[in-house]
């Protein structure tokens, strides 16, 4: 059963219930089966490789997951790249404001600590426009942050009890005790 990304769910859930009704269920990652592809991408042509992957000795098939396991993988910390995000969210207005003689300097915290200042003052000749997209910015990086610490925060509610599940979990404190994986 290979897949994009989006059905992953999908192939995941009917893998599991085919287990159920006593199936052997195989997945393979989609990157496996690609070099069998020998056409353009349509289902025939799917079929085909599919058949042909999972006929090959070398085949390396990824294991069905659990409904346990598929929760605690969504308890992952919020997206390291959704701080950077947040961050660069302010960039090309600065660099703008600079074009009217205000200039702020790189990062966010200079943006959250300036921008109040910058909108106040009446005499620096912004155009109402761009004041008005200036605040706009401000609340935008404002909810941003408030929503990345409160992602942080849960996190940090559920480090708890992922470490409790680990506890629970006679797999997961057998792969702790492997030197390099664990330790």
């Amino acid at each position: 059963m290979p897949g994009r990304d989006g059905s992953l769910w999908k192939r995941t859930l009917l893998a599991r219930k085919l287990k159920e009704l006593g199936h052997t269920v195989k997945l393979m990652a989609p990157q496996f089966v690609k070099p069998y592809v020998k056409t353009n991408k349509n289902d025939v042509a799917d079929a085909e490789a599919i058949c042909e992957a999972v006929s090959r000795p070398s085949m390396r098939f990824v294991p069905v997951k659990t409904g346990e396991q598929q929760a605690v993988l969504s308890l992952r910390p919020c997206p390291p790249g959704l701080r950077q995000r947040t961050h660069r969210a302010g960039e090309p207005n600065t660099r703008t404001a600079g074009e009217y003689g205000i200039v702020i300097p790189v990062g966010i915290n200079n943006i959250a600590k300036h921008l109040p200042d910058i909108l106040e003052d009446g005499e620096n000749d912004l155009p109402g426009v761009f004041r008005q997209l200036l605040q706009r910015l401000g609340d935008h990086l404002k909810e941003l942050d408030r929503q990345v610490d409160e992602l942080d925060r849960q996190v940090d509610e559920l480090s708890g009890q992922i470490q409790l599940w680990h506890k629970e979990n006679e797999l997961s404190l057998k792969l702790a005790d492997i030197p390099g994986i664990g330790r």
